[in-house]
């Protein structure tokens, strides 16, 4: 039974937290940026590989410290923000492989469950983790939401409306951190941007307001967690795939049926 349930949990619990913050990234159009963070994370990984220390507060204390970084280089006239996001996806990346052969490979197995996650080795321990991560993400989200919102619809009207812009902007990426870092155990660097996107993209198609499209970009990404675990576990296939193809065959039904009702 706890095959199926600590994955099940955990996936549900990052679905949850992902969808409004997922649907933050599309107003603003940085779906990249979950991306950057992701990768960049690796190199947590690779350092507490190399110090033998616990990964998760490591990966936790980089996606942290790049979501800050980020939000100081994507503010600089020089460059527009995608470059730096791409710029510090790919530092982290390389890092964190050149980090790994540098110790002879021997963390090359722990590096492959971030990339591609291993949902089916999350247990209660790592699940209670999580779960606090998340709710603490979940807390501020609530609290700054409103002005979460106004800023990602424009930063200008937002700020001459009196929201404090300049402290808001450095919250979304690190609340974007946080799930990054609690995701890429569940699902992988390489995945997790995916379930912050595509549920919110689908959700698109079936709201009318801010509210309705973050409540409903979760339930479609918990729906697609049901229908990964569900079919991947029997089937001994890897859940995390399948869930993202679930959400992705959500999304092209729920655009369809948009189209045949236009």
């Amino acid at each position: 039974m706890t095959d199926w349930l600590w994955p099940l949990l955990g996936g549900l619990l990052t679905a949850a937290v992902a969808g409004p913050l997922g649907s933050l990234l599309l107003w603003r159009r940085m779906a990249y940026f979950g991306d950057s963070l992701a990768h960049a994370s690796l190199f947590g990984v690779a350092l507490a590989l190399m110090l033998h220390l616990p990964v998760g507060p490591l990966v936790v204390a980089v996606c942290l410290g790049a979501a800050l970084l980020l939000s100081r280089l994507m503010i600089m006239p020089e460059h527009g923000g995608d470059t730096w996001l791409t710029i510090m996806a790919y530092s982290g990346l390389s890092l964190a492989l050149v980090m790994t052969a540098a110790q002879g490979g021997g963390g090359h197995h722990d590096l492959e469950d971030y990339l591609f996650g291993n949902l089916l080795s999350l247990d209660g321990s790592q699940l209670l983790l999580i779960s606090a991560g998340l709710l603490l993400v979940a807390l501020l989200l609530v609290r700054g939401w409103p002005g979460l919102v106004a800023m990602a619809i424009s930063e200008e009207t937002a700020q001459v409306d009196g929201w404090p812009v300049a402290r808001l902007r450095p919250l979304l990426l690190l609340l974007l951190a946080g799930v990054v870092a609690a995701g890429a155990k569940v699902m992988g660097v390489l995945l997790i941007s995916a379930l912050l996107v595509i549920p919110a993209a689908a959700a698109r198609y079936v709201a009318h307001s801010p509210g309705q499209m973050a409540l409903r970009a979760s339930l479609i990404g918990m729906l697609s967690v049901l229908a990964g675990v569900g079919v991947g576990v029997p089937a001994g296939l890897p859940p995390a795939p399948l869930v993202v193809l679930s959400g992705l065959v959500l999304l092209l039904l729920l655009m369809l049926r948009s189209r045949l009702r236009a």
